[in-house]
């Protein structure tokens, strides 16, 4: 578990340190309850590639691609009933690495590499990161 997060600001900074080291294939998984914060972290981690325009929630488009180094599709499986509907969004057919909000949408079909990040908290209160890492990030983010 990383340091309790005060702020949104505190948020998008964990994001952005996430950026840095970010690689095309990378999967992220963003869990946490309504509010927790899943998109201000995903901000952060496109401001860490060097994003500098809008980051919405994807909740009605389901799949927003930015054009960074390494792209990145951000997702929201949120509306989403079940895993056969992710089927047709191609996740798996793509270079680019993909910050998944929601990821319990996909029924545990998430690769054996994805980072694992949950936020609890939400509203005002102090939020905390629990990161759960695979072998193939050793030495990235969190600093392992």
């Amino acid at each position: 578990m990383l340091e309790p997060l005060t702020s949104a600001e505190q948020l998008e900074d964990a994001g952005v340190s996430l950026g840095h080291c970010l690689r095309a294939g990378d999967v992220v998984a963003l869990s946490g309850d309504l509010g927790a914060g899943k998109t201000t972290f995903a901000r952060g981690v496109l401001r860490g590639l060097g994003h500098r325009g809008e980051v919405p929630s994807p909740t009605f488009t389901l799949v927003q691609p930015y054009e960074t180094v390494p792209p990145v599709w951000h997702v929201d499986l949120y509306r989403l009933a079940g895993p056969a509907e992710a089927d047709g969004l191609g996740l798996w057919e793509t270079d680019a690495a993909l910050l998944i909000e929601w990821p319990e949408r996909l029924g545990g079909e998430l690769p054996a590499e994805a980072l694992l990040v949950h936020i609890d908290g939400s509203g005002t209160s102090t939020r905390r990161l629990t990161v759960s890492a695979p072998p193939s990030w050793e030495g990235r983010w969190p600093q392992t």
